[in-house]
């Protein structure tokens, strides 16, 4: 069943030439911080063009529970009257995060250090996901949880008091843990440090330090170290959301391997530790390119124009990339179906504990399809068929993981017969206008 109602049966056929623009929703982790620091500033935060996907909207929903006055004005149009760091009010009701890992973490950050208690959940998704990665590091602050067996939602935090600052090494490449020990560290006294032996998406760095708060990146022997100072009086800001990469790398995938597809992509942000698709693709042979790049709100951006690529040919993926596109290995997985050669992917154990596990889910499905799949614990290979012999006539299961459903719709798109999944609707957690927009593409979408 859908995160969000009964599941929604969809089919995707193949097509003729995907042309025109392809105007994708806005950055999702852009999205959800730029609620979060709104909500931590006294004053009011605008921001445009925020993605109005469910995880987003669920994020905007818990600021609210904390004290903090959100109000969609329309057309991706939102303000935010913030209480000030330290400021969150002890929510009346279980803060729901619905399907959103990213949503839940930050959140459990953020409130950790306020001496409040709050107790979170999810979607039955979520409800499987990993949270001891979180919950131990806040730990440190003084922070204390419960929860269900394995560090699982639903759980209860009971904020620091008396919050101490923490010097943390990461232990896996995630954003998410970053952020959330660095969210923690703005209600505690003195300096928090944070360790990461590989760079991970920065945009919690990058808006920290556009919203005033005082913090430092240096790149050691040790990793990227990030010290910042706490307790800080953050100013509000407006914030323009560029769009959202992991989003665009549906079209801009599925114009590669649709014969006669030409599609532009217009401002999508390519902030290095987000990009790792785009410069795989064009490793690979994709005819990718950057139109009119250009800095907004300090985030690099750049009109993407993806053709189709008849020669594409199958890589090594470097491990070191994964975390610059560790949303992105299902549409990859698909692309190296319809290229010459294998594509090794190494590196990408995060993909089992996301969603679903992404990579079992995309290795059933391609198997089913016709396309040969190796996986271990932390990699997978693609054996590629190469264009026009890659069989389709699969339904697949998307356990309730939006980019596993995207992944095959976009599949079914070049397939010889088309492709299924057993629910599409978890695509409205980060994606909500995906049918149209690839429809007015030219896709052949339908809900069976």
């Amino acid at each position: 069943m859908s995160s969000h109602g009964d599941p929604i049966p969809m089919t995707s056929a193949a097509c003729g030439p995907l042309s025109g623009t392809a105007q994708v929703p806005g950055d999702k982790s852009i999205s959800h911080r730029s609620l979060i620091l709104g909500a931590l500033c006294v004053g009011e935060t605008t921001i445009s063009g925020l993605l109005e996907g469910q995880d987003v909207l669920d994020t905007a929903k818990a600021m609210r529970a904390f004290g903090a006055e959100v109000t969609n004005h329309g057309d991706g149009n939102w303000s935010v009257h913030g209480v000030g760091v330290g400021g969150f009010a002890e929510p009346d009701q279980v803060i729901d995060c619905g399907n959103s890992g990213t949503g839940v973490r930050l959140i459990m950050g953020v409130m950790a250090t306020s001496p409040i208690t709050a107790t979170f959940t999810g979607d039955a998704s979520l409800n499987k996901r990993p949270m001891a990665r979180i919950t131990d590091p806040l730990a440190l602050f003084g922070t204390q949880s419960v929860g269900r067996s394995g560090g699982r939602l639903p759980m209860t935090l009971v904020g620091a008091a008396e919050p101490v600052p923490v010097r943390y090494t990461v232990p896996v490449p995630s954003a998410q843990v970053k952020s959330a020990v660095l969210f923690a560290g703005l209600n505690a006294p003195g300096e928090t440090v944070v360790i990461e032996a590989e760079a991970t998406r920065d945009h919690t760095e990058r808006m920290l330090a556009g919203f005033g708060a005082e913090i430092t990146t240096e790149v050691t022997e040790a990793g990227r170290v990030i010290t910042l100072k706490g307790q800080p009086e953050l100013t509000p800001q407006h914030i323009d959301v560029p769009r959202d990469p992991s989003s665009a790398a549906f079209p801009v995938c599925a114009a590669l391997i649709v014969p006669g597809s030409d599609v532009l992509v217009p401002t999508i942000g390519l902030n290095p530790t987000r990009a790792g698709l785009f410069e795989t693709l064009r490793e690979m042979g994709a005819d990718l390119t950057y139109e009119n790049e250009r800095s907004e709100g300090g985030e690099p951006v750049a009109d993407l124009r993806a053709r189709f690529s008849p020669n594409l040919k199958g890589i090594e993926v470097p491990a070191h990339r994964a975390a610059s596109m560790i949303d992105e290995y299902p549409v990859l997985s698909v692309v190296a179906s319809f290229a010459s050669g294998k594509t090794h992917m190494p590196g990408v154990k995060e993909l089992r504990v996301k969603e679903s596990d992404r990579i079992d889910a995309m290795a059933v499905g391609l198997r089913a399809a016709g396309v040969t799949v190796e996986d271990g614990p932390d990699w997978w290979t693609v054996t590629a068929l190469g264009h026009g012999n890659v069989a389709g006539g699969a339904t697949c299961a998307s356990h309730l993981d939006h980019r596993i459903a995207m992944a095959f719709l976009v599949m079914g798109m070049a397939t010889n017969a088309p492709m299924s999944v057993d629910d599409g609707g978890p695509i409205a957690t980060s994606f909500p206008i995906f049918e149209t927009l690839m429809a007015d593409l030219g896709a052949r979408l339908s809900r069976t």
